[in-house]
């Protein structure tokens, strides 16, 4: 077996992927509680960039953790396709989990059905981003530390779309964020954990890109996705803000009325 480095880098890819998923999870929340204040197609515009927001921010995680994972005896490079599926995977059953809290009449049965399939996927994600791993040699899984590695995400995923139907306040949201963050950052070192690698030293060439020529520049720019739409959602008005806007305007009117 192969010796694994989950940080070949040291902190820098545990700490970077924990705020990177942060940032998603407080990204979504935010854009939740507004589709959840809003209607028709305001709605549905919201609960889409809540989708790719937490997508983004799962898969930017897992992937940004992967840059400090090297196996002794083995280069890794990864498959382009495969990778590129894992991230269309997170954003559309986020996305499925979302639309169901967002749409649902049951907010409880809702609220399950919405945790268990955003949960499911993040897992899914995970795994498929780990079949694009090419090496040299066999990748195998301990199946008790993936399946605690699933109930880790679909826990982190309910409880994140609990926190969307519940908690309105920046502050509470910005706390709901950063427990968020640090469960899913710890799906994936648990799926990690469950990962043996039984190396077979080769010369021959790996198939696939490394993760500098292709994870890095992927990862930094959806990372800059992340913090422009952050930008965005907060100089957008809330619903509240655009209500009080709209009386002040009012008021002013009517006292220009008076006046005159």
């Amino acid at each position: 077996m192969g010796h694994l480095d989950h940080a070949a880098y040291g902190w820098l890819t545990p700490v970077l992927s924990y705020v990177m998923a942060s940032i998603g999870a407080a990204l979504g929340l935010r854009c939740t509680v507004r589709a959840l204040a809003a209607t028709g197609a305001s709605r549905r515009n919201w609960l889409l960039t809540a989708a790719s927001a937490i997508g983004t921010g799962i898969w930017t995680m897992h992937f940004v953790a992967m840059l400090g994972f090297e196996v002794n005896g083995t280069e890794i490079h990864y498959n382009v396709p495969l990778t590129i599926l894992s991230l269309l995977v997170a954003v559309l059953v986020v996305g499925a989990g979302v639309f169901a809290v967002g749409y649902g009449k049951a907010r409880g049965r809702s609220l399950v059905l919405g945790g268990l399939t955003t949960g499911l996927g993040v897992a899914s994600m995970h795994y498929l981003g780990m079949a694009a791993l090419r090496l040299h040699g066999e990748v195998s899984y301990d199946p008790l530390t993936v399946a605690l590695s699933v109930a880790i995400a679909v826990i982190a995923a309910t409880a994140a779309l609990w926190a969307a139907l519940n908690i309105k306040s920046p502050v509470a949201v910005a706390v709901a964020s950063l427990v968020m963050g640090a469960a899913v950052s710890s799906m994936h070192y648990t799926g990690m954990m469950a990962v043996a690698v039984g190396v077979s030293p080769s010369d021959a060439a790996l198939p696939g890109a490394t993760a500098m020529q292709f994870i890095f520049p992927l990862a930094v720019g959806l990372g800059s996705y992340l913090f422009i739409t952050a930008a965005f959602v907060a100089l957008s008005p809330t619903a509240d803000e655009r209500a009080a806007s709209a009386s002040a305007a009012r008021h002013l009117g009517e006292h220009a009325v008076t006046t005159h």
